[in-house]
Formats: structure tokens, sequence, C-alpha cells
């Protein structure tokens, strides 16, 4: 197939343009290479994705609603994997605007070109944030999602809601896949494994929030992945049992879906720590701190649907994960 990646220099969209790649998809991948997070890390996911047959790279904000549309025009992509975002709980809180620009604004263009240009199905990521409030676990897609604690996932859950008018009104099949706590080598410099390590490896205390006692669903990039390939292959059908006196919020009769993907098996974060402690051989100087405003307690994904509808299942243990993610970090940064 010929696709669009969008976040292609970003964490999850490098591995996913990787893995389309390698089973012999034509892949165009696209990225503004902002400077949200050090912009030598994205060049260099980048370079290894252009050393590979079959990929190019379109360098575009989302939000360029003229080149999104001549983008789209010109290539005629038969399926996007809408992986590109202004991402952050915490940075939201600091540039709101930038997220309406890069998830509102950048999200509509995408629809908009897939509507015009007849694609046969966009896969966009969404978030476990969205459950915000929430303390009913594990997290089901049949759950209502209406009280985000972050303008990042009120954000992701307008996408979810902006994505379902299209498939409404267009009969665009849309599929959107709330990602939780992915990590593994190639991360992102703000996530929680990234900022440990770094500070361990040099000696400095790392912040613990909650004071290390939520938990979270840590999964790991190559499970994720699996999952994003698998369910753009199944391309989003209506629900002819759907009910509008008793709506579900995870289908539809307009070809919709959403699924949670997840490693379903929450693990504490003191627990992550002692891993990453482990694999590096260095115990952390912990500095506890209270919950950060807009962090939710704990995240626990329910992946019975996933599981169901393309046989996603997860399988890196946390020790490996954050084994590889560390032996990783230590040749990227030439670090011991």
């Amino acid at each position: 197939m010929k696709l669009l990646v969008t976040g292609a220099a970003g964490f999850i969209g490098a591995f996913a343009a990787q893995r389309f790649l390698a089973r012999g998809d034509e892949v165009v991948g696209l990225d503004n290479l902002n400077e949200y997070y050090d912009v030598r890390l994205k060049q260099a996911r980048l370079a290894r994705l252009e050393a590979q047959p079959g990929f190019r790279f379109a360098r575009l904000d989302l939000a360029d609603q003229a080149g999104m549309a001549a983008l789209f025009e010109r290539e005629r992509f038969q399926r996007v994997v809408h992986l590109g975002a202004q991402a952050g709980v915490r940075h939201s809180l600091e540039d709101p605007h930038g997220y309406v620009s890069s998830n509102l604004a950048g999200t509509l263009n995408v629809l908009e070109g897939c509507r015009r240009q007849r694609v046969e199905h966009l896969v966009y990521a969404s978030t476990s944030s969205v459950y915000g409030a929430s303390t009913r676990l594990p997290f089901s897609e049949h759950q209502a999602a209406v009280h985000p604690l972050s303008f990042y996932a009120a954000t992701k859950r307008a996408c979810e809601l902006m994505a379902h008018a299209y498939s409404s009104l267009f009969g665009l099949a849309t599929t959107g896949l709330r990602f939780f706590t992915v990590y593994g080598p190639w991360g992102r410099p703000d996530m929680a494994l990234f900022r440990f390590t770094r500070a361990i490896l040099a000696g400095e205390p790392i912040e613990v929030y909650n004071h290390g006692h939520h938990q979270r669903d840590f999964t790991y990039v190559d499970d994720i992945v699996e999952g994003v390939v698998r369910i753009t292959d199944r391309v989003a059908l209506g629900d002819a049992a759907w009910n509008g006196a008793d709506p579900d919020p995870a289908s539809s009769r307009a070809p919709f879906r959403i699924y949670n993907i997840g490693s379903n098996r929450p693990i504490e974060l003191l627990r992550y720590i002692e891993v990453l402690e482990a694999c590096l051989g260095r115990k952390a100087t912990r500095r506890l701190l209270p919950m950060q405003p807009g962090d939710a307690p704990d995240t626990h994904a329910d992946v019975a649907e996933l599981m169901a509808a393309v046989g996603y299942e997860p399988r890196t243990t946390i020790e490996a994960g954050v084994g590889n993610f560390v032996r990783w970090y230590r040749e990227y940064y030439q670090v011991t």
C-alpha cells in the first residue's frame, strides 16, 4: 500500500513507518521537526527511515491547510496513519494554543485530505488521558470519556469526535487508538523513563510525583506498533447492532471505531524505578513530590476489543523493555 504516516520523526511514528517499510509498503513520512524536544533525536530517527527503500519525507506542518491539501492531492494515499500531534500533558498547561494548532487544526486538515481524496482508512492516535477523572478500572472504550484533566486530553478527545463526524457525514472509515504510556528505545526525552535514566547516570535526583504510588499501563513500542499495523489493515465498518437509544462510545452506525492499545499489565511507578535501577546498576536518589496537575492517579487498559478484532497480544515484559531502552540510551549517548 501507499501510506502517509504523520509524525514520522516522532517516537511511535518512526517505529510505525519502519514496520510498514519492512513489509514492502510505500511510505511518505510527514513531520515539521518542531523544537518541543531535541531536534537532533528526531533527525536521527528520520535518517534511519531515509536509508530504507520506499520512504520519502515531507517536511510540513499539519496546520498548514494549503500544504496539506496539496500533499493529499499529489500523493493519493490509500491509507493514512495519523500519529503527528503536540504531545505532553504538562506542556499543555504552558502552551495550549500550540495544541489547538497541531491537534485540532492539524487533524482537521488530515480529515479533509482523507475525505477529498477518498482514503480507504484513517487510523489516528488518541490517548488514555481522555479517561481523565474516571477511576473505573480497567478503562474500557465502552465507558464515557467526558471529564478530561488536561487540555491535551481535551484536544485528543475532540479529535475522536471530529473523526466520528467525518465518518458519519462522508463515510470515511476511521479508527482511533488510545495509547497507554508507550516506552522503549528512541523514546521521547520528556517521558519518565528517559528523564530518570538521564538523571541517574548523571548522579542527579529524580523527581517522583505522587510519591511513586500511581500505576501506569506501560506499553513497549514494538507491541504498540504491531497493533497499529494490524488495525490499519482492518478497515473500520459500521456496527449494524449500534443503538442510538443506548449509544456505545466505541462504535457507531458509521464506519468508526475506537480501541484501547496498552499492555493490560499496570505497574506501580516505584516498581518501574526499581527495574530501571537494576538495568542501570545504580540506585536513584528520589525526590518525592505530590501529584502534578493534569495527571491521572492510575491507568489500566482493557484491550479485549483489540485482541478480538486483530489478535493484538502485547508480549514484552517491563524488565525486557526497560533493558532494551537502557542499552539503546548508553549506545546513543555514549555513556556508561
